[in-house]
């Protein structure tokens, strides 16, 4: 079965990213920032309405969980990470999808958008995804808590640079958010922006920690005027990680900076999407929110686990007909 339909070939295509202008940063405005508001009622009733409605079907949905799978930052953050399963990660992230269901799908050469790892395994994946163009992104910054002193915070980043990694997942500091303090968290950003030189750097803000959407929208501002490449939701870690209103909340401030300056800004939704279902719900936020551009791996990212063998068993239904047992479609 070939999902030819032109809407089909534009979701699923998975040719390279348009070179966007990289966002520079700007002075710290604190005037907007301290206009920034979030109507938490409004927000939740605005969330609750999308998994409600009629999701795409058929060849359509094939190509938007094609699109999915291209945004997926394929990631491995467990304390017994080995060198061989970091290798069969990026296999996996080089062949996301069984090739007998690519050749039917007329998906041919489909990868997820980056491999993410601990700093200590970055020179395995750089080296195992060696020709295949998919960028390996590094944690860095004393993850997941963002408490390590700050001249290692800096090293980090350096030290995973230099090993290769493209991209750079940093933590902001908690406490700056909560106390307010917008301009310690400015030039803590900025600081790691210059670290990270031409790897470009998500900003994870751990949105379950911030206390309230105001805040969260206030840091995705000063991140975004600090030089942040993507806000980034969480870890991964925390007790509340990826939703829809903070998703919401996040997506505005970004479209917001786009609107007053001119430069995109990526969106990292990460912690607790397993689901293909759930995708589509991201995806169909981003598309109304933001518009198609943001539909591009250099704009949007999943960080995410185990999404990919839900969405493979999907597109293996919309081949057979039938569902297939999860270990038919193993991580490596």
């Amino acid at each position: 079965m070939q999902t030819e339909t032109a809407a089909t070939a534009q979701l699923s295509q998975t040719i390279a990213d348009a070179h966007e202008p990289r966002n520079p940063g700007m002075e710290l405005d604190m005037d907007w920032v301290m206009t920034a508001r979030a109507n938490r009622s409004a927000i939740e009733r605005r969330a609750a309405t999308l998994p409600g409605r009629r999701s795409v079907k058929k060849d359509y949905q094939a190509a938007w969980l094609a699109r999915a799978i291209s945004c997926i930052d394929l990631t491995t953050l467990a304390g017994d990470d080995t060198e061989g399963r970091v290798r069969r990660l990026c296999a996996k992230a080089r062949q996301p999808v069984r090739a007998d269901l690519l050749e039917a799908l007329g998906l041919q050469g489909l990868t997820t958008g980056a491999v993410c790892v601990y700093h200590d395994m970055v020179e395995t994946a750089v080296g195992a995804l060696k020709g295949s163009g998919i960028p390996v992104a590094a944690v860095s910054t004393g993850f997941p808590a963002g408490l390590s002193p700050f001249a290692l915070r800096l090293a980090e980043i350096g030290e995973s640079v230099t090993a290769g990694a493209e991209e750079i997942d940093i933590v902001i500091t908690r406490r700056h958010v909560l106390q307010g303090n917008w301009q310690a968290l400015y030039d803590e950003m900025k600081a790691f922006r210059a670290a990270c030189g031409e790897a470009h750097v998500k900003a994870i803000l751990a949105t379950g920690e911030l206390g309230t959407l105001q805040n969260v929208a206030k840091a995705s501002l000063v991140c975004m005027m600090a030089g942040a490449d993507f806000i980034k939701t969480s870890t991964g870690k925390e007790s509340v990680n990826a939703t829809l209103p903070v998703s919401l909340v996040m997506i505005r401030a970004i479209r917001d900076y786009h609107q007053r300056t001119g430069f995109r800004v990526g969106y990292k939704p990460a912690g607790g999407i397993s689901k293909a279902k759930d995708a589509l719900v991201y995806l169909s936020l981003i598309k109304e929110e933001l518009g198609d551009r943001w539909l591009r791996p250099d704009l949007f990212r999943f960080g995410a686990s185990s999404l990919l063998g839900d969405i493979e068993r999907q597109l293996e239904h919309h081949v057979t007909g039938a569902y297939s047992a999860s270990w038919r479609h193993a991580a490596g």
